[in-house]
């Protein structure tokens, strides 16, 4: 049965977050290195944002690269931008014809410049698609990002752009990377961690958790639908009780 039947198109999670885990163990399982890995998983990307995109989720945002992750080997990091560069340019006929508008949110200004180009270059080129918003985040890490907007919003104090009482969560929130995207209602995990790993932590504060045990270079279609299913049947009631829910 297809699973898609299952899902109440009236109940679709707006935003979807994904931590793409596993692709190192999946290469492993393979007998081959780690790079290997990364080459398989454009498919479950692919699989997923068409996946998204058909039931009506508005914007699907993918953790492609941590700040921490400059830390692994050169050689690695190296194959994951040529990586990105190349997907970009194989993608971006069918991110036109499937209306997809591309983002990025984090420090991509430390990614190589050739990658910072392509990466700017599909934005622009996509910045008129409306049916699904499609963030990569790059060089991305929340603890930083949160810093960042701390930093922003104390200069217009400074200034007198801003008093200390017009401060809310929603300035907070417009000083974030993702200003211009809900909040976050479902993340996925894959490969069996259960951690967010320093992703999206203000976004995702009322968010769904759904961990699997897949390998994020097996992911496909009907376990994006199986993460769907499971938040439908979760009672989301950001503080209230089941009877005011109810009500």
């Amino acid at each position: 049965m297809d699973r898609k039947l299952h899902i109440n198109l009236q109940r679709v999670p707006k935003h979807v977050a994904i931590i793409m885990d596993g692709n190192g163990r999946w290469a492993k399982s393979q007998g081959m290195n780690r790079i290997f890995g990364h080459r398989n998983a454009l498919t479950a990307v692919r699989e997923s944002v068409e996946a998204a995109s058909q039931i009506g989720v508005n914007a699907i945002t993918l953790y492609a690269f941590s700040t921490e992750n400059w830390k692994r080997p050169k050689l690695e990091v190296d194959a994951l931008m040529s990586l990105l560069i190349n997907s970009l340019k194989k993608e971006l006929p069918d991110f036109m014809k499937n209306g997809v508008k591309v983002n990025a949110i984090g420090c991509t200004e430390n990614l190589p410049k050739k990658a910072q180009k392509v990466l700017n270059d599909v934005i622009f080129e996509t910045e008129k698609n409306t049916k699904i918003i499609l963030t990569f985040a790059l060089s991305y890490g929340s603890r930083e990002e949160i810093v960042n907007a701390i930093k922003n919003i104390s200069k217009k104090v400074v200034n007198k752009e801003l008093s200390e009482k017009e401060i809310t969560e929603k300035t907070i929130n417009n000083h974030l990377y993702t200003f211009n995207l809900p909040e976050v209602d479902l993340m996925i995990r894959t490969s069996g961690e259960q951690r967010i790993s320093n992703f999206l932590l203000w976004q995702m504060a009322y968010a769904e958790l759904y961990f699997t045990d897949i390998l994020w270079p097996d992911f496909r279609k009907e376990h994006f639908y199986d993460a769907i299913i499971d938040y439908q049947n979760r009672e989301r009631r950001f503080g209230k009780t089941s009877e005011q829910i109810t009500d």
